[in-house]
């Protein structure tokens, strides 16, 4: 049986074929999961959904925390301090985070990326920069772009991409992390020092990244690699 990941969904609206409200993710995401091996389970981010958490998680067979808006600064102890935040839906924050917690909890197999990453840091008890003009002289300098990243070696990150300088890393963020949870490890930075990646210390297999491998994962193998070593993880469950 094909590994059955759960993919928090996003509430959407317009989409086609679909009566009243509705909620999506990004297709790139299921598409690396299934070129891995593995299947994409969306889950609509309801308070049921968060309420009955455990049972979803204990249900799949690893966890993907997608890209999107930013979080609630409230979520990690600040208050609004730049007109830049956007995108910011409670619904996405309070499961989402609901959904890390329980994965780490339970040991589930757990990639994050971009928002995902940031999700990571701030479940389980981190801080963020809540606009990347604070620490670097250009805000805009990791907004859809493409910039080189330092992996460290020995890493779950470095072993799962087969090398130390990935390339075709697209990076597409106006955050960073701030302050790391203690229980993860930063393990990859971009040339101007912003965090590019970060593992748990203690879980099998849990990683964030601050950029998008599904957006070059289907022409660029070091890209698909990532998931594909998460999918494998999964298998191992």
């Amino acid at each position: 049986m094909s590994p059955r990941i759960l993919l928090p969904g996003k509430l959407t609206s317009g989409a086609t074929g679909v009566r009243g409200e509705s909620y999506s993710n990004g297709i790139r995401y299921a598409q690396a999961i299934a070129r891995a091996g593995g299947v994409a389970m969306t889950v609509p981010p309801l308070a049921e959904s968060v309420d009955h958490v455990a049972t979803l998680v204990q249900a799949t067979d690893g966890v993907l925390i997608q890209g999107g808006g930013d979080i609630a600064p409230e979520r990690y102890g600040e208050s609004r301090r730049t007109d830049t935040i956007y995108g910011i839906v409670d619904e996405h924050d309070e499961f989402e985070i609901a959904v890390v917690r329980e994965a780490v909890k339970q040991n589930k197999p757990l990639l994050a990326i971009c928002r995902g990453l940031q999700v990571l840091n701030v479940a389980l008890g981190g801080t963020l920069h809540q606009d990347l003009g604070d620490v670097l002289s250009n805000r805009e300098s990791h907004w859809d772009t493409y910039h080189p990243i330092a992996v460290t070696d020995g890493s779950r990150l470095a072993a799962a991409l087969g090398t130390l300088t990935p390339e075709r890393s697209h990076s597409f963020h106006h955050q960073a992390l701030k302050d790391v949870a203690n229980d993860l490890l930063v393990v990859a930075r971009a040339p101007d020092d912003v965090i590019e990646a970060v593992e748990h210390r203690g879980c099998d297999f849990v990683v964030g990244v601050q950029w998008h491998p599904e957006d070059d994962a289907a022409t660029t193998s070091v890209q698909q690699s990532l998931f594909n070593a998460f999918v494998h993880s999964c298998m191992k469950k």
